[in-house]
């Protein structure tokens, strides 16, 4: 079962256990209707009692009650008391009359759950005066108000421990997401890694088994093949979604035809389909081995371009740097241009 309908069922549950034992206080109030002089206040009473409930256990309020219920609860705690002890007799006993005093703990209860405790507890001293006044301080002890405070201070240990709990489980949901982030970041940097030494395994590997054979003596044919390789295995990092094996093909063609070739991707091809990244890479690696330029640059477009790749092809112009950039030094001319679009 799910946290969240685990958690909807505890709170509907902890709801109606509590508008339950709120109940049981009304009907005592009904059950001892005849001890009090006028039925009237009790009346009114048992009616500010049970909207003060209803609006502390509405489903739908937050956690933290809203001040302005904790103010009418504590207000509603004293009327309440009074209009009910008004009517009673304080020095002789008047059994379940005293209701009041038990239906007071348990509204302030649920107002100290609430996080509300110096409301609760401002309530709990309100009652203790009314008590003492009605009667006697002795009658603290036998009406009830001692097990209220007692329930009070529960509530408020309960909802502090609640409430820790609460912090740690995020605190310890949050070390677990950082901790399976990082797990993943450290599975794609490995998956990364193991994809690039594979990748210049095929590549350079021949290479590096030839000069190993040949005791590090190699030809200038052979130095020129490993530039070309030297700029293959760049173009893994530079080139990314630019590449397939139509294109790793011909740009070595190419550069062994003595072009040189520069591939970057600033992520235009990445929101495209594989059939449109297909149709690309057949595009370029046409352009590609059909270019007589001196240096190719293929780069793709952004965002908001039409083009997914550009090509452009130049001769003459001796800064590398330059042709980098796509500019091509001030005496390059622009030999080939391709927009292929997305």
């Amino acid at each position: 079962m799910a946290a969240p309908v685990v958690n909807a069922i505890a709170r509907w549950s902890v709801l109606a256990l509590a508008a339950l034992f709120s109940a049981y206080h009304l009907i005592l109030a009904v059950y001892s209707l005849d001890t009090p002089r006028s039925p009237v206040p009790v009346i009114v009473a048992m009616v500010l009692y049970a909207v003060a409930t209803a609006v502390s256990l509405w489903p739908s309020s937050p956690t933290e009650m809203p001040l302005w219920i904790a103010v009418f609860n504590v207000v509603v705690s004293m009327a309440v008391t009074g209009l009910v002890l008004s009517q009673l007799d304080g020095s002789v006993t008047n059994g379940y009359a005293t209701w009041p005093v038990a239906a007071v703990g348990t509204l302030l209860t649920i107002t100290a759950v609430r996080r509300r405790a110096p409301f609760a507890w401002l309530g709990i001293a309100g009652l203790a005066v009314l008590i003492m006044v009605w009667a006697n301080p002795l009658a603290l002890t036998t009406t009830g108000w001692i097990g209220s405070s007692v329930w009070v201070a529960v509530a408020q240990a309960l909802s502090r421990a609640l409430g820790r709990a609460t912090r740690d489980t995020s605190l310890f949901a949050r070390a677990e997401l950082d901790a399976a982030a990082w797990h993943a970041t450290q599975e794609a940097q490995l998956t990364e890694g193991r994809y690039r030494l594979d990748n210049m395994n095929r590549v350079a590997g021949p290479m590096l088994h030839h000069i190993v054979d040949s005791g590090g003596s190699i030809s200038a044919e052979d130095r020129r093949e490993c530039l070309h390789l030297e700029g293959a295995i760049r173009d893994e990092i530079r080139g990314r979604r630019l590449l397939n094996e139509d294109v790793r093909t011909e740009v070595l063609a190419a550069r062994r035809r003595g072009i040189e070739v520069t591939l970057l991707d600033d992520g235009g091809l990445d929101d495209l389909s594989d059939r449109a990244r297909t149709r690309i890479h057949s595009r370029l690696a046409d352009q590609i081995s059909r270019s007589h330029a001196d240096r190719l640059i293929v780069r793709t477009g952004v965002d908001s371009s039409t083009a997914a790749v550009t090509v452009v092809g130049l001769r003459g112009g001796d800064d590398p740097t330059a042709a980098v950039l796509g500019n091509g030094g001030d005496d390059a001319e622009v030999a080939e241009w391709l927009e292929i679009p997305k």
